[in-house]
């Protein structure tokens, strides 16, 4: 008896026992799905984070030191950053463009109607937009010359439009920002992916028309972009060399470099997708301990059958792999009904709800391997003991 007429055998016997074959292949089914969605959803996870925090371009971020702001008191001094710093680092020849950042907070108000804490963003370029994937739905964005001059336009968030003009489009209309008139230029698109739920009320002016609407001037970050990402270390180094010997410090500022941010982000994700995976292949042991239970029925139910066999020529090995075999294929159509279960079940995820899952062929792959190992693993128990079987024993069983 060779491979292929075992494994006819072994269909056989799954398709006279049909409702106990699908009962048996059940805890395989929803071990491997089980396993397929959970590493589905965290690697789309981890790549819905990697988005979220590598923004687009070759960055890092200026930041005071922990120092500094102990020796503060937790309070940044209002001379951060100066305009000097911004042209200071642009000198550097690693450095492709410094993007300054200052925010505040204001009530904005149209009308009769009034929003409480919006928060205010002061901008020196659209870098910072495009770094933080911002784009419009409506309107125009800020052109070279409305940072020059410091153009009293702002691009205004969508909530703002729903909440002050009801869903109508502000474009053109004039908000009041405290007590300075600003024209409204366009509407930023809502946030997508990860951040999608946490909108905020937020305005973005044109640095020279943020300062004079707090009337400071003070930068609460700065952002350098790179010309190659080979040079992010050295451009960060340079960095806070320059801005310690301007300000006086030793160890004043450090940069958070944002790829270094996103390397940890999806080491954890991944750390975390595979514990919860363990978990989850739990429900894999179960099934498997499912198909060596009945296997073990089946053999007993089938003495007579294995003493016949030997009776004809049989061998002990013929009749270990045949229940094997049959332990298998068990084992592997339970696992590739799971990864169809798995596949669809993830799709469906994503297509109801925002979080986005990846499905990748090494996972499913890797639940069929595992279904055979645990065929193999789980059968062994069962085929050693109708190859032992004595063949007179056998035929005396009723």
């Amino acid at each position: 008896m060779n491979v292929w007429e075992s494994i006819k055998m072994a269909f056989d016997s799954i398709f006279a026992h049909k409702l106990r074959s699908f009962l048996t292949m059940l805890g395989i089914v929803i071990g491997v799905a089980s396993v397929i969605i959970i590493v589905s959803i965290g690697q789309g996870g981890e790549a819905q984070l990697t988005k979220a925090f590598a923004g687009t371009g070759n960055t890092i971020t200026v930041m005071p030191s922990a120092e500094m702001q102990l020796s503060e008191g937790g309070a940044l001094p209002p001379d951060l950053f100066t305009e000097g710093d911004i042209r200071a680092l642009e000198r550097l020849p690693e450095v492709k463009r410094v993007l300054a950042l200052s925010y505040s907070t204001a009530d904005i108000r149209y009308r009769d109607e009034t929003l409480e804490g919006g928060i205010v963003f002061g901008i020196n370029d659209n870098g910072i937009l495009e770094m933080d994937q911002r784009k419009l739905s409506e309107g125009s964005g800020f052109r070279t010359a409305d940072f020059l001059s410091g153009s009293a336009g702002a691009l205004v968030s969508s909530d703002i439009r729903d909440e002050l003009f009801d869903g109508k489009s502000p474009v053109g209309s004039i908000i009041r920002i405290g007590n300075r008139p600003v024209v409204v230029k366009g509407v930023l698109e809502p946030m997508e992916g990860l951040f999608s739920g946490f909108q905020q009320t937020e305005i973005y002016l044109p640095y020279r028309t943020w300062q004079s609407v707090f009337g400071q001037g003070r930068i609460s970050q700065l952002t350098l972009q790179v010309e190659n990402p080979d040079q992010i270390q050295a451009a960060g180094e340079k960095a806070v060399d320059l801005l310690n010997r301007r300000h006086n410090t030793e160890d004043g500022y450090q940069v958070l470099n944002l790829e270094q941010i996103t390397e940890g982000i999806s080491r954890v994700a991944r750390i975390m997708t595979i514990i919860i995976g363990s978990i989850g292949s739990i429900s894999l042991l179960v099934g498997g301990i499912g198909v060596m239970n009945i296997m073990l029925v089946s053999v007993t139910e089938r003495t007579r059958e294995i003493g016949i066999r030997m009776a004809l020529g049989a061998t002990r090995t013929q009749i270990l792999l045949q229940f094997l075999i049959e332990s298998i294929t068990l084992s592997v159509i339970g696992g590739a009904i799971g990864i169809l279960l798995g596949y669809g079940v993830s799709g469906l995820i994503s297509l109801l709800s925002p979080w986005p899952v990846t499905v990748s062929l090494p996972v499913a792959l890797g639940g069929l391997l595992f279904s055979v190992l645990f065929g193999v693993v789980f059968g062994l128990l069962p085929a050693n003991k109708a190859a032992r079987l004595h063949p007179i024993e056998c035929l005396r069983y009723e």
